[in-house]
């Protein structure tokens, strides 16, 4: 299975910007699950230096430099990625047994210090934006959490808690509002409950991260999807050792599998946030995304080569 993945950002600067330089995290990373098959990056006005590599977390990055003034930005990608549904499928089977693990052996043999959980212990610190225990959320997550009960389903079940408890709320919250302020209000958008969650579930000693990506969206039965109506997403990920990394989406209160695409991880979204830069000049501005993501079964791909 195929999806195409359009994401387009654009600045408008009230005045003429100088310079300006720009992290971009638009390309997916390769995973155990998806493949990244094509990859264009185009900008306007053209840009000065690019250059591409990988960070810390594995996740792919472009340093972009404008020195010619300009008044606006626009930042478009076009992605094609392959889908492995055997994997998939695999995973899913994983995740049963993962379930057997207590909640009383996680936090035991995150203890260890085998490569695997050297590295998911990272994921148990604070971080930029998840950087103070709030005691009344660690209260809150901790009634999903028994010491013999599956870490695996207690954590499910809190996913299912935040998607009964909290209200999706457009322009509520931006990428300062603190956790706290979210958790008291009860709404947010899909990267307030990441960080809800993580928050919470690293209170508890777990090793939590947070996803950047995609979600497929549907249209009402009998109608057409319409281009641009689909948006970035945002998830998390726990890790149970001896098992490895297990998604949640609590926006959607599903267990992420094909519908959903991965940007890149972090520990919360300032290590992932898909634009970041600087600009030399003065004045407001306006920013603008489209997104776009296609599904295509490559079967049906085949057989029209075949045809042609």
């Amino acid at each position: 299975m195929l999806y195409h993945i359009f994401h387009s950002t654009q600045f408008s600067y009230q005045q003429w910007v100088s310079f300006s330089h720009n992290l971009i995290r638009l390309k997916p990373r390769d995973t155990p699950f998806q493949t990244v098959i094509d990859f264009s990056l185009s900008t306007d006005p053209i840009i000065t230096e690019l250059e591409a590599y990988t960070d810390y977390f594995g996740n792919h990055l472009h340093h972009m430099l404008i020195r010619e003034p300009h008044h606006h930005l626009k930042v478009s990608v076009r992605t094609c990625i392959a889908m492995d549904m055997q994997a998939i499928e695999q995973h899913r089977m994983l995740s049963e047994y993962a379930k057997a693990v207590t909640y009383a052996q996680a936090l035991q043999a995150l203890q260890a210090s085998t490569v695997d959980v050297i590295d998911a212990k990272q994921f148990c610190m604070p971080s930029q934006f998840i950087n103070k225990i709030d005691p009344l959320l660690r209260d809150y997550a901790a009634s999903s959490f028994a010491q013999e009960r599956s870490v695996y389903e207690s954590v499910q079940e809190f996913m299912g808690r935040i998607y009964d408890d909290f209200q999706f709320v457009s322009g509520f919250s931006d990428v300062n509002t603190p956790v706290e302020t979210v958790f008291a209000a009860r709404k947010g958008v899909c990267q307030d409950f990441a960080h809800i969650a993580i928050s919470a579930l690293r209170s508890l000693g777990l090793a939590t991260r947070y996803v950047s990506g995609y979600i497929e969206t549907l249209p009402p039965p009998g109608e057409e999807k319409l281009f641009g109506a689909d948006a970035s997403h945002a998830w998390f990920g726990v890790f149970i050792p001896g098992y490895g990394w297990f998604d949640f989406d609590p926006t959607n209160n599903l267990i992420p599998y094909d519908q959903h695409i991965v940007l890149g991880y972090g520990r919360d979204y300032a290590d992932i946030a898909p634009m970041q830069g600087v600009v030399l000049g003065s004045g407001k501005s306006n920013v603008s995304v489209t997104v776009d993501v296609t599904r295509e079964e490559m079967q049906t791909q085949s057989q029209s080569q075949t045809q042609s």
